[in-house]
């Protein structure tokens, strides 16, 4: 079978990451493909994106509220800190058992740590790395993953080997800003490349777009 188109989309918080995201996985799947939905961000608001009731999503578990699966797999419980844990846990099972799915796009939801005070998250987050890397390396699916807003992911690694990294990036110094870093940081981990979409931008505002695409070839802040 062929291997689908691997696509992380990233960018500050409230760029519209997400709606970018279900828009692209909506659009595989009406031409055929097999797809499947990553939300990755803790935030999590890509299943709403894709039309799921909250009855929908409520039948669905979450990868990281699933303690015991963490504990089976890593070897170590998630709130205790200092302990030692699997780095390649097995994770092929996981996309086929806990996705729904809906107009012909599947979801999965990676979630974050369930509560305050957890401690540690070290297991979930070597969990949640490894089978990102598997859905991208492995699973022959279109995959679009709603990364979570900001940086962190591609310090963890969690984007490495997608096909494309698309930032969202609207009006304004911190938008920007964390769009130029991501392209810097990105250049090593991307198979074939980076590109970026602009919020927000009225028509004839043909000086604002190029000083954007100024600042993301640089990978630094604008002039």
């Amino acid at each position: 079978m062929e291997r689908g188109l691997k696509i992380a989309i990233s960018g500050k918080g409230g760029v519209g990451k997400t709606t970018l995201a279900a828009a692209l996985a909506l659009l595989f799947a009406r031409d055929g493909q097999r797809v499947l939905a990553v939300d990755a961000d803790p935030d999590s608001n890509l299943g709403t994106a894709l039309g799921f009731t909250e009855e929908e999503l409520a039948t669905q578990r979450t990868i990281a509220e699933d303690r015991d699966l963490i504990k089976e797999r890593t070897g170590a419980t998630p709130d205790r800190p200092g302990q030692w844990f699997t780095l390649n846990p097995r994770v092929d099972d996981i996309p086929d058992t806990y996705v729904i799915e809906k107009d012909g796009v599947r979801l999965l939801r990676l979630g974050h740590v369930p509560r305050g005070g957890a401690g540690c998250d070290c297991p979930q987050n070597a969990f949640l790395r490894h089978l990102l890397r598997h859905l991208v390396v492995q699973r022959t699916d279109t995959v679009v993953v709603d990364m979570e807003a900001g940086l962190e992911h591609l310090g963890r690694g969690t984007t490495a080997a997608v096909d494309a990294l698309i930032v969202v990036v609207e009006p304004g110094r911190r938008s920007f800003q964390t769009a130029a870093m991501t392209v810097r940081f990105a250049r090593d981990l991307v198979e074939r490349g980076v590109a970026a979409v602009a919020q927000k931008v009225r028509p004839g505002d043909a000086a604002g777009v190029g000083r954007g695409r100024w600042v993301l070839r640089r990978g630094g802040d604008g002039p």
